[in-house]
């Protein structure tokens, strides 16, 4: 039985508008929480003795517990209710902090971040629906523009916010590896109490469970190969800004002030939320392509801006970068959604979703081994030209 949206009688606590700007907040500090430590990394690796790989394998528990969550829970807020799904996901998250707070050990910040990831699962796709349908009755004339517009930015703009709050607490507020996350904690507890009191827009229906499928359009399948594509590429240089970027600036550069690495992550997320909003109505073959054209240059500019090194030149690649990636995976949801029928637009958005995920942790992966045997320098241009490939493929079918 398909979700189905509850009788306004029916509804109690704060109105739909109120609780429209609730879920909001919610979904843009959630996000937020998620990149906390990507301007600390340096921090980790210089006081608690973190090497390359181990800050890698750290964000690639974050990417693996997002995939199982996305896949186990991230659907059943359609049967269950969106509360019903947001407020345990919240849950999860402060857990999640708690463990980062309490310790830097590795163990602890691997568990720490696995748990958001889980938490992130539950909430991405949940938080978005619930501010469609909150806008839908508390102004049903208005159409979808400004909820689609709100869940774009919290989403995308939560990991800016994130890390520049991060870096600029970590700089100036003192206990840098404890300060963020308890400000975190604070936020996260007080918009969990204010989501108790959201009104629900989803009737709880009596289903088997199932996990979340993954589907094809099988007449579309060259298409849909091309934008997974292009998902993996992105998501790949979204994650490089969020785990090692930080670490560049600090190190290689020999900049490190914690402010500093939190910018560098802001101004890449930033410039992809920008990218997203000002070109929205763009067609999406050529987001696609301008998506793909931007992320190489910049991935391309931010590699020989660490072998120079030049700080400057390191942020506008990011900016470049971080706008194509922003830019890419928009045209890359519009074309699968052109694509595919209605009745399986879920199970082959899943499917992109899972090649995003995967560029998020694999490429990471990848790069934090390679650091074992080789310079940084060396890792980041073997990671550069795998992704630029991987992107010039996309943009050659993409072009046919």
């Amino acid at each position: 039985m398909s979700a189905q949206t509850l009788p306004v009688a029916a509804r109690r606590g704060v109105s739909h508008g109120a609780g429209f700007w609730v879920v909001a907040a919610a979904f843009l500090i959630a996000m937020a929480f998620t990149v906390v430590p990507t301007p600390l990394w340096p921090l980790y690796q210089r006081e608690a003795g973190y090497s390359t790989l181990m800050v890698t394998v750290a964000y690639a528990a974050y990417a693996v517990g997002v995939t199982v969550s996305l896949f186990l829970a991230g659907h059943l807020s359609d049967r269950l209710g969106r509360r019903r799904i947001l407020l345990p996901a919240l849950l999860i998250e402060i857990a999640s902090g708690v463990l980062l707070l309490a310790s830097t050990a590795f163990p602890a910040v691997l568990a720490g971040r696995a748990l958001s990831g889980v938490a992130v699962g539950m909430i991405t796709a949940t938080a978005t629906a619930h501010l469609v349908e909150l806008h839908a009755v508390a102004r049903p004339d208005s159409g979808r523009a400004l909820a689609e517009l709100v869940g774009t930015a919290a989403n995308m703009g939560g990991f800016a916010v994130g890390a520049l709050t991060s870096g600029l607490l970590a700089e100036w507020a003192g206990a840098p590896l404890r300060t963020p996350y308890v400000v975190y904690l604070v936020l996260l507890a007080a918009v969990t109490a204010g989501l108790a009191l959201v009104p629900e827009t989803v009737t709880v229906t009596k289903a088997p469970y199932r996990p979340q499928r993954v589907a094809v359009p099988a007449a579309a399948r060259g298409r849909f190969a091309t934008v997974a594509i292009g998902a993996f590429a992105a998501f790949a240089v979204l994650g490089l800004f969020a785990s090692v970027a930080p670490g560049f600036v600090g190190g290689t550069m020999g900049h490190p002030s914690r402010a500093l690495a939190g910018l560098v992550a802001f101004l890449t997320f930033g410039s992809a939320v920008a990218a997203q909003l000002v070109l929205a109505r763009v067609p999406a073959r050529r987001q696609v392509l301008g998506g793909l054209a931007s992320l190489s240059l910049g991935l391309i500019t931010a590699t020989v801006a660490v072998w120079l090194p030049s700080l400057p030149l390191f942020l506008i690649g990011g900016v470049a970068a971080g706008a194509g990636a922003g830019l890419l995976f928009k045209g890359s949801i519009g074309t699968v959604l052109s694509i595919s029928e209605p009745a399986t637009r879920g199970e082959a958005l899943a499917g992109l979703f899972l090649a995003g995920y995967l560029g998020l942790s694999i490429p990471i992966l990848g790069f934090g081994f390679a650091t074992a045997v080789v310079s940084t320098e060396v890792a980041l241009a073997g990671f550069a030209t795998g992704v630029v490939a991987l992107a010039a493929v996309a943009g050659i079918r993409t072009a046919r």
